[in-house]
């Protein structure tokens, strides 16, 4: 079978590729070792926000019940129902996937793909059977995997990653989490709502260290009344794995202290996953090398995704995915490059941002205006019992140009949006005020949060 495309993984990144050529009428083979969707949809980004929201309801039934008027006896909960409703949700868009493989004619291939030069892929099989694609053109978007922590391997029960986190067959007791980044926070909420004791270990000085510091602030005074340990500016200087349980040794400006869990959950990034056989150059720090148009250093082999480096996030992947098939197939269709991108956080209070931090413009020496409006003051927030959180945007002082947006509180993933979408057409202060913004809604503290930067925000 001859191909114009052959797609090394079936996550975000690949999938989309996948079926975009066949949009354009190419004959195309994915190639993925386990499911399609990858860690996304079966492992990351979607399993994750079902266990999510069972927490949250959890959560709310525990401590906000009688604000709703709600009285009921013997609140419990299933730990193995809840980790059930997560599979049945990655399953069902695992399928969906596949139905999109067989509606737009692509060819679903499953096993392990290793690049025997530019026009062949070799694909094993789980019984061992090999069969060879020939291709014009190859795309690898084979992902990334949890990173471990030097001298502390995961085992699956003691110590685990994120894969395990979401399906551990026993709730732990305590728990200790490595890493405050997206992965840790949304875990230490999840647990945390369960009742599991959690300690959250960071070396930097707030959580979320990318996120604006206001941000990093808010959500650790919120995550502090929720009854999870924050240790920010902390570094890990010793571990013991007793195949049960773990010891953490941690070093602050207070001492040292040594943390004892049944689980140490280790969210300090992601590594590379690489297809077989020939490969192109490595960055400096071991992701793909590629050029503007996604090209790597072997002709006619293209990267995108994680594997091509950050940032390591699912809708990055998605637009570099149809960036770079327009570029193979689309005459006079230059790809785009990854600029603005939303970064969301969805734990509770949710946390999403684009463009620059306040902090990055101090660095860069940018004269910037500030606007901010509170959670609190929104009529919609108070409605729905969800005041905690700000929206805050950044503008620049000499044109007033919206520079970044960042968002703690109910639904920021969603309202996220619009500020991006402010950044891709240069938007400026004027712009956001004089759109009308519905009421009551949260998107309400959007315009707001653009009055507030000139001194005119009215309900605050």
């Amino acid at each position: 079978m001859s191909y114009d495309l052959v797609v090394i993984g079936g996550g975000p990144g690949g999938y989309v590729a996948a079926i975009r050529a066949g949009q354009l009428g190419k004959k195309v083979a994915c190639v993925e070792m386990e499911r399609a969707g990858g860690t996304c949809l079966n492992w990351g980004c979607i399993p994750t926000k079902a266990l999510l929201k069972n927490a949250h309801l959890f959560h709310t039934l525990q401590h906000q019940a009688q604000e709703f008027g709600i009285n009921f006896d013997n609140l419990s909960y299933d730990w193995g129902a809840v980790i059930g409703r997560s599979r049945n949700v990655s399953d069902r868009l695992a399928g969906g996937v596949e139905f999109l493989f067989k509606k737009n004619k692509v060819d679903y291939v499953r096993g392990y793909g290793s690049i025997v030069d530019s026009n062949h892929v070799e694909v094993k099989g789980e019984d061992g059977t090999v069969q060879v694609l020939e291709t014009s053109n190859v795309i690898i978007a084979t992902g990334g995997k949890a990173r471990e922590l030097p001298g502390l391997p995961f085992n699956g029960i003691s110590v685990i990653g994120s894969r395990e986190a979401m399906v551990l067959p026993n709730q732990p007791k305590k728990m200790v989490i490595i890493g405050a980044g997206a992965i840790g926070v949304e875990f230490a909420y999840i647990y945390n709502a369960f009742g599991t004791q959690v300690t959250l270990v960071e070396m930097m000085p707030r959580l979320v260290p990318v996120e604006d510091d206001d941000i990093g602030d808010a959500l650790k005074k919120s995550y502090s009344r929720q009854g999870i340990k924050c240790l920010t500016d902390t570094k890990v200087t010793a571990t013991e794995d007793r195949g049960t349980s773990v010891s953490v040794t941690v070093e602050n400006a207070r001492g040292s202290e040594v943390l004892e869990a049944d689980v140490c959950l280790v969210a300090i990034g992601v590594v590379p996953v690489l297809p077989g056989g020939q490969l192109p150059e490595f960055t400096d720090r071991g992701w793909i090398q590629i050029g503007d148009r996604y090209e790597t250093s072997m002709s006619g082999v293209y990267a995108i995704g994680d594997i091509a480096g950050p940032p390591w996030l699912a809708h990055t992947a998605m637009f570099e995915a149809t960036q770079c098939v327009d570029g193979i197939f689309e005459e006079g269709s230059p790809p785009r490059r990854v600029e603005a991108f939303p970064g969301c956080t969805y734990c509770y209070p949710e946390i999403a941002s684009v463009g620059k931090t306040e902090r990055a413009l101090k660095e860069e020496g940018v004269a910037y205006k500030v606007g901010k409006f509170p959670y609190q003051a929104l009529g919609k927030a108070q409605a729905a019992a969800e005041t905690d959180g700000f929206i805050k945007l950044l503008f620049g002082e000499e044109h007033g140009e919206l520079l970044g947006a960042h968002i703690i509180g109910a639904n920021a993933t969603d309202l996220i949006a619009e500020m991006g979408l402010g950044l891709t057409l240069e938007a400026t202060i004027e712009d956001f005020h004089a759109t009308i913004h519905a009421h009551p809604t949260l998107t309400e503290g959007v315009h707001e949060a653009s009055l507030d930067a000139e001194g005119h925000a009215i309900h605050f």
